[in-house]
């Protein structure tokens, strides 16, 4: 908690025009706690109406996993389904994935039922908006593609973000926003009634670890009032609808590589980020949109 005051009190004196701080985020008292642990490399949480969170382990894990939020308990949801880096539920209750192992976008039921909806990519990250639209990031490529609700393969934009990781949408499902892993930056684009993007601005300024010039922005998610939550090097760092800079939420040990966030519980108020070998959970004082 005290690295955390003190990265609020450089926040506030370099920038006193952002709308929040964290006290309006964190709960005193409420640290970072293990929720689960185990696995080789955590990543894609996601949860469902009930605060149930999902996640799978990239490297190691046989497919996607659920943490019961009436239990505590943690076991294996869906098997077979190795090497998912992206996922999301959808407005039709299926799982939508990112199978990076096998280079495809997949939709899944909650019996395991797969259909591929693309293959050919090299995806990431995605998110599904409550219209049927489903945005992914693919990296190496620097493409941001969307597959419409109709199963329209569109690339949406490609060549300006550096390395797009992380991919969330803001609640009134107007703004699209990419975390760059390579850069500074978390771009975002309007989008249109047809699903499709226009603009394309780095409008949030992540910042950086000492002596670096990229962030490693990674996962990001929605907060209900519309603020950006996106995981980097130094924690997960808060940004106001107009951009600025709220305060980073310092990670739960300093090795720890924190690549994913989300919120989920029982209200949707503990926040909950995927560092590694391990998936930790705080209270806050708001929830997530999704």
């Amino acid at each position: 908690m005290k690295h955390t005051l003190l990265i609020l009190s450089l926040l506030v004196s370099t920038s006193l025009a952002q709308d929040t701080s964290l006290h309006d985020y964190l709960v005193e008292g409420e640290p970072w706690k293990e929720a689960a642990g185990g696995f080789t490399f955590t990543d894609g949480l996601c949860c469902d109406k009930e605060g149930n969170l999902f996640f799978t382990d990239v490297k190691a894990g046989k497919g996607i996993y659920m943490l019961d939020v009436a239990t505590g308990k943690t076991d294996l949801f869906l098997d077979n389904l190795p090497g998912i880096s992206g996922l999301q539920i959808g407005p039709d209750g299926r799982f939508y994935a990112c199978h990076n192992k096998e280079q495809r976008i997949i939709a899944i039921t909650m019996k395991g039922e797969v259909e591929v909806l693309l293959t050919g990519v090299k995806c990431n990250d995605l998110v599904v908006s409550k219209t049927g639209n489903l945005y992914f990031t693919e990296t190496p490529t620097l493409s941001v593609h969307l597959i419409t609700k109709d199963k329209k393969h569109v690339v949406a934009d490609a060549g300006k973000v550096q390395k797009p990781n992380g991919i969330t949408i803001s609640p009134d499902e107007r703004t699209l926003v990419v975390s760059e892993h390579g850069g500074k930056h978390v771009w975002a684009w309007r989008i249109e009634d047809d699903g499709t993007l226009t603009g394309g601005e780095p409008f949030m300024t992540m910042w950086l670890p000492v002596g670096k010039e990229t962030a490693s922005g990674d996962g990001a998610t929605t907060e209900a009032n519309g603020r950006f939550f996106v995981t980097t090097e130094l924690g997960v760092q808060i940004f106001d609808p107009a951009g600025r800079l709220a305060g980073i939420i310092t990670k739960p040990t300093p090795e720890s590589k924190v690549v994913s966030v989300e919120f989920a519980g029982k209200d949707h108020d503990v926040l909950y980020i995927a560092a590694g070998d391990k998936i930790f959970g705080r209270k806050v004082k708001v929830k997530g949109y999704f």
